[in-house]
């Protein structure tokens, strides 16, 4: 081997250990893009709405906006998990989907996120779903109860459905794990063992016993479409995964396949 062969690949070696180094310890900065806000921020929708604080422990409290439908009679409450940017403030546009057609939407904010505090972890995430099932269950039936996770929510929501009863857990632009979507980005790398946030989306709906309704669009470029189909090997045959030709990260929401089918699945 020459010199120059060598030195290309000393070259080579060192920009694979640079960049990889880099990824792992700015994995959190690029996955988690929180928007603070003020303890004392007001918040000011367009429709009605309530605001909830649930203490997890000391130093970490959850902070909650609660839509309301504008008729009377609900027919239960969608826990809405969603993506991993902004606030609740950020997707608010896609409440109405749910309360037109008579559900509440309850929509916490992560630690750090609008005004939620506390340190933000896998597990911190898992446990803080959990207590606002809680919540959701001392006022409303199992089969009331509608879960949805949205982009980096999926994870958290498939989660929730695996070991607590709803009627239904719908997901938008999911991953197969977060590690894998480490993975679809950088293929070179071990991203199972680099990742600090796993986030087995796959593993979670192999244990999810009630219907499970997938949307994802093929020119997705934050979550690539080849990176969530193979989530459909771990469906029910019953279950739905509903491609959306054309549709990216942030606008199934305007298909007409989308809208009929998410009325239909709440109805």
């Amino acid at each position: 081997m020459n010199k120059k062969v060598f030195r290309w690949i000393k070259v080579i070696v060192l920009l694979y250990a640079v960049i990889g180094i880099a990824l792992y310890y700015l994995q959190d900065t690029i996955l988690l893009r929180p928007d603070a806000l003020p303890r004392d921020y007001k918040y000011a929708f367009d429709f009605p709405f309530g605001e909830v604080e649930i203490p997890i422990n000391k130093t970490d409290t959850i902070n909650m906006i609660q839509f309301y439908p504008t008729d009377s009679i609900r027919k239960g409450v969608v826990i809405y998990f969603h993506g991993n940017k902004g606030n609740v403030r950020r997707y608010r546009r896609f409440v109405t989907r749910f309360t037109k057609n008579g559900y509440e939407v309850w929509m916490p904010d992560y630690p750090g996120y609008g005004k939620s505090v506390g340190t933000i972890s896998e597990k911190a995430l898992y446990q803080q779903a959990e207590q606002v099932y809680t919540m959701a269950a001392s006022r409303y039936q199992q089969d009331s109860i509608i879960i949805y996770g949205k982009s980096f929510g999926t994870g958290i929501a498939a989660y929730l459905a695996s070991v607590k009863r709803c009627r239904q857990l719908i997901l938008e632009t999911p991953y197969y794990s977060v590690a894998h979507l480490f993975g679809c980005y950088a293929p070179i790398y071990p991203t199972t063992r680099m990742a600090n946030y796993k986030m087995p989306t796959h593993r979670f709906l192999e244990e999810v016993s009630v219907p499970v309704s997938i949307f994802h669009g093929t020119s997705d470029g934050v979550i690539p479409y080849r990176c969530a189909v193979k989530l459909k090997k771990v469906l029910k045959p019953t279950d739905l995964f509903v491609t959306i030709p054309g549709g990216n990260h942030r606008d199934l929401n305007d298909y007409p396949v989308m809208k009929q089918t998410l009325d239909s699945l709440l109805r």
